[in-house]
């Protein structure tokens, strides 16, 4: 047990089975120290500056002498499919253009079919206008570049080490990060459709689709570790369903991608879904037009999404198992499946998914699925209900998914009690779900202070008529504490900056759910930092406070805790789209107009930090 000071909220030991609080007063002692005796002395000496700055440098990724394989190749992979489907090409959607010149619409899957899906989609303000149309080759990254800022004042002070196996990395997505949406096949996903009118679409944003290279360039220069990103279903799988043709275009982009990855000396993390969902499973009177994307419907309810989703999730593993170590299946799916049909649906189909690859193509590499949850913490530690209302809040949003699918156990009675439609799964179902996952992935971002309902919580989940705003949590959701204190320095965003209650998260990830914990995403927006100079930009101290303060939580919570975890992943390598908003989550800036990245403060920071521990 451990017992930290807080003026807020006390300390908050967290067990299983109960919680149990601590609180103490007075300001903290500094440690080690005391009054110094000796007297003071005044006196003159000769000036002259002695000041000078040290030059340290980002150490590059060395490049690789061998290459290991996590599964079988290509060849012998597609055997395990049950259906072989063409491969095809389509050429690129432009407004005005293509569907006058298309002349095959009687092929349901030719240039005319793909076309029709855009026109379909009817975008505002598209255009597909970017720098570049073709594969951009990399150039060196200057030294100039890689020389380490000014360090501040303060900083970590602890002596512990990552274990010899920790992963770390940087993390990015392909929605928001690529651009060329309607470019060498790709077809529209909900993504297209969801920011409002008036705010920025993910048309070119950082052109990494054909920037990557040097993007990867920029990356191994700095001496990262590992690279998580996403794959477009819509690009792989233009008309998303079992039997449709597949992209050639785009398994030759994603195979070169994941060999510029290992070539440069890192390794490929690899998401299956991450908020892209085909636009084909999506009503479009159900889309919310909104920047909020936790209310939205993506489709997961859909009838056909759970054989769809896994048709293509297998074309993936086919083609690029055999040289990619960690998988993802679905990231955060409570932001666009808060029901249960789509929750359920998830979790069925992420479990085919896996048991494909480990039982039938024999993989040796790691997978799962990563969820999203602000750790709820009671605002009032003494009092039972908020207690009770934290437990709620955070069952809710995780053992949801983790109760069958890494403990074997049944969805959650606040899950079966509440939400319309919900049932229990039968034990064949309980046993094919259970342990279908090597990790616990989290994005654990920040907390949130949690307290019920002011009719209680019994009370509002028993309105099924979801007329209540709170429901189906039935909890209030806060950021400052039971003291009036925010609960951490406050982002642009969602995010305060929350160590303490980070380093209790993970406590509770592993205790609870009982496996290895990878911290998928987390990061920090810079308060209106699009609107400073580029050299105020690339001084971003409080992000910076934010990862080191979060690593050496890490630390702390696997030496002393004894928390497995397996490792953490920046977000995000790079500003990028994030649906419309203005909040900056990149350890690296970019220029729109010219494309042109620097690096920020907080990316040397953070890799000194881990570099110096390993």
């Amino acid at each position: 047990m451990r017992i930290t000071f807080s003026v807020a909220l006390g300390l908050a030991v967290a067990t299983q089975a109960q919680e149990i609080y601590l609180t103490t007063t007075g300001y903290t002692a500094r440690p080690q120290c005391t009054k110094s005796t000796t007297s003071t002395s005044y006196h003159f000496k000769s000036f002259s500056y002695s000041l000078e700055e040290t030059v340290r440098y980002a150490t590059s990724i060395p490049s690789p002498t061998t290459t290991k394989t996590y599964g079988p190749v290509y060849k012998d992979a597609a055997k395990h499919l049950k259906t072989t489907v063409a491969t095809s090409t389509w050429g690129n959607w432009l407004p005005g253009e293509t569907v006058i010149s298309a002349t095959d619409h009687n092929d349901p899957y030719g240039q005319a079919a793909w076309s029709s899906m855009w026109l379909g989609a009817d975008l505002q303000n598209y255009t597909t206008t970017g720098i570049f149309s073709t594969t951009v080759s990399p150039t060196p990254v200057p030294t100039s570049e890689l020389v380490l800022p000014p360090r501040d004042y303060f900083g970590p002070t602890d002596c512990y080490n990552f274990p010899d196996d920790f992963i770390f990395g940087v993390a990015g997505s392909a929605a928001q990060i690529e651009g060329a949406v309607a470019l060498e096949g790709r077809s529209p996903s909900l993504l297209e459709k969801i920011a409002p009118a008036d705010t920025p679409k993910d048309y070119v944003t950082d052109e990494n689709y054909f920037y990557y290279k040097q993007d990867i360039e920029r990356l191994t220069a700095m001496g990262v570790e590992y690279y998580s990103f996403s794959i477009p279903w819509t690009r792989i799988l233009p008309f998303v369903l079992p039997g449709t043709p597949v992209n050639k275009q785009a398994i030759d982009h994603y195979n070169d991608l994941i060999n510029t990855v290992l070539d440069a000396g890192m390794q490929p993390v690899v998401t299956m879904l991450h908020f892209d969902s085909p636009l084909i499973f999506v009503a479009s009177d159900s889309i919310a037009r909104h920047p909020d994307i936790g209310n939205v419907n993506a489709g997961y309810q859909n009838e056909t999404f759970v054989d769809a989703f896994v048709n293509y999730g297998k074309i993936l593993l086919a083609n690029f198992a055999d040289r990619v170590p960690i998988w993802i299946t679905f990231n955060e799916p409570l932001l666009y499946a808060f029901n249960f049909k789509g929750v359920d649906n998830v979790i069925h189909a992420h479990a085919q998914v896996y048991r494909f690859y480990h039982e039938e193509l024999k993989a040796t590499g790691k997978m799962s699925l990563k969820l999203n949850d602000n750790f709820g913490v009671p605002k009032n530690p003494k009092n039972a209900s908020h207690v009770q209302a934290a437990n709620r809040f955070n069952e809710m949003q995780l053992a949801f998914f983790a109760n069958p699918i890494f403990l074997g156990k049944q969805y959650p009675d606040s899950i079966l009690h509440t939400l319309s439609g919900a049932k229990a799964l039968n034990k064949t179902e309980l046993k094919y779900i259970s342990q279908t996952a090597d990790f616990f992935a989290i994005d654990p971002y920040t907390a949130t202070v949690v307290s019920p309902a002011d009719e209680g919580i019994s009370a509002c989940a028993a309105n099924t008529s979801s007329s209540n705003s709170l429901f189906p949590y039935c909890v209030k959701q806060e950021t400052k504490n039971v003291y009036g204190w925010n609960i951490g320095y406050r982002s642009e965003s969602y995010v305060y900056i929350t160590p303490t209650y980070f380093r209790e998260y993970l406590s509770y990830l592993w205790n609870t759910f009982q496996s290895p914990v990878l911290v998928s995403e987390f990061g920090f927006p810079v308060w209106e930092e699009s609107k400073k100079e580029l050299s105020d930009q690339r001084f971003d101290s409080s992000r910076s406070v934010y990862y080191l303060s979060y690593m050496s939580e890490v630390l702390r919570a696997i030496h002393e805790d004894g928390v497995h975890v397996m490792g953490a992943l920046a977000w995000s390598f790079i500003d990028n789209w994030e649906f419309g908003q203005p909040s900056h989550f990149g350890i690296q800036g970019v220029d729109s107009e010219t494309q042109e990245r620097f690096y920020k403060k907080s990316f040397f920071d953070l890799v000194d930090f881990v570099k110096a521990r390993q």
